[in-house]
């Protein structure tokens, strides 16, 4: 009553496994080159991206610290420009030491405030997007704004305060 089934063919599943493990690394590769190529069109089209906060700070600072230490100052005259310059220089090399520690020991703090300052950009920006829609609206007539919102059967709406006690 039972049947017997033939025997499988052990090296005919070997190569079908191995036909898709083929198929999955080209596919992978495939996809690899593509974004590759991908990465290089962008970063020729649009130069390098930019790093983590802390690079673009310690960037920052080297660019300010050149500036200031370039900077000749008109104001002081030709005999305090020099020391003043040094005063200057001695200055900004004290703050490129005392930044370059915090931002060696913390450079994912510098990513955090980056995303917070973000968040409240977004904020600010929806907040004044929202002022400015109250502005740039038809005012509604003084009466509509002086009469309590009713619904239907002169239930409260939903602008409408209600007093619980």
């Amino acid at each position: 009553m039972s049947e017997k089934l033939p025997p499988s063919e052990e090296g005919g599943r070997e190569a079908v496994d191995e036909a898709r493990a083929t198929d999955a690394d080209a596919w992978a590769t495939a996809c690899a080159e593509d974004l590759a190529a991908e990465k290089t069109r962008r970063r020729t089209q649009y130069g390098p991206p930019p790093g983590t906060a802390a690079e673009e700070l310690r960037k920052l600072v080297d660019t300010v610290a050149d500036k200031l230490s370039g900077l000749q100052s008109p104001l002081l005259g030709a005999v305090a420009g020099p020391a003043a310059q040094q005063v200057v220089k001695q200055v900004v090399q004290q703050a490129k030491a005392a930044v370059e520690p915090v931002i060696e020991r913390n450079p994912d703090l510098f990513d955090h405030l980056a995303n917070a300052g973000s968040e409240l950009l977004a904020a600010y920006r929806s907040a004044v997007q929202a002022q400015e829609r109250r502005w740039t609206t038809p005012e509604r007539d003084a009466r509509d704004l002086d009469e309590p919102r009713r619904g239907k059967g002169d239930e409260p709406g939903p602008g409408e305060r209600i007093d619980l006690d």
